[in-house]
């Protein structure tokens, strides 16, 4: 008799588990849908002029599964930092100062966290956001490193990418997303096709397509890894 009810026992708990797999998923959805589709565009498309691109509050996350890494994005959901010193749109947060511009804080406003709880089912909806396959599939990025004089050089010197973006808190430009997170958060090959072409995920957004060669792509994506080994990570 005991052996008879051990694959129903088995059946019951493959059920329990689907189950409860299907519903943290329905809950990831529907916490995006309430709480963040306000700010993010989760079905997209991107902006198709500019008057839209203007006009968008957050970044768009309907291809959010071709770009983040999970492990951090379930942990910056839970304690979020700014990620573009100057918001979304740069000529809304800046005031002119004795130096220049200068970012006016007062008018960002900060990210919600989400709960442990939250984070994971949110986690798995966002990375089921695939919208860009094509994209990712085009590259193929292999381990490897790049000294940090060396990468700086083809970052700045070369192609003036620090105009526009930070390496470390407070060096570099404020009109982009600060880059020196950029390894921990960003898939790899994200990074090499958005270098390559960043039209092909945004087609109106301002940062220009450079026609970065191959090995500078490669050198650029590697320069960003090493960038974002916090103190006693593995050299």
């Amino acid at each position: 008799m005991r052996r008879s009810l051990l694959p129903l026992l088995l059946v019951a708990m493959a059920v329990v588990a689907a189950t409860s797999g299907a519903r943290a998923a329905d809950d990831g959805s529907a916490i995006l849908a309430q709480r963040c589709a306000g700010c993010h565009s989760l079905t997209g498309p991107a902006p198709q002029n500019l008057q839209q691109l203007w006009a968008r509050k957050a970044p768009d996350l309907f291809y959010a599964g071709n770009k983040f890494r999970a492990d951090w994005l379930r942990a910056w959901l839970q304690k979020p930092t700014r990620i573009r010193p100057a918001g979304e749109f740069y000529a809304d947060h800046v005031r002119r100062g004795e130096k220049g511009d200068e970012i006016d804080t007062a008018t960002l406003t900060p990210h919600l966290a989400l709960s442990a709880a939250e984070a994971g089912p949110v986690t798995d909806a966002l990375m089921r956001l695939k919208a860009h396959d094509d994209l990712i599939a085009a590259e193929k990025i292999e381990p490897g490193s790049i000294s940090k004089s060396m990468g700086e050089m083809t970052f700045d010197k070369f192609l003036g990418c620090m105009t526009c973006h930070e390496i470390e808190p407070g060096f570099g430009g404020a009109s982009g997303p600060e880059l020196y997170t950029a390894g921990r958060r960003l898939q790899a090959e994200f990074i090499a096709s958005y270098i390559r072409s960043p039209q092909a995920w945004d087609p109106k957004i301002w940062m220009p397509n450079k026609h970065v060669s191959d090995p500078n792509i490669v050198k650029l994506t590697h320069y960003l890894s090493v960038l974002a080994k916090e103190p006693g990570d593995a050299k």
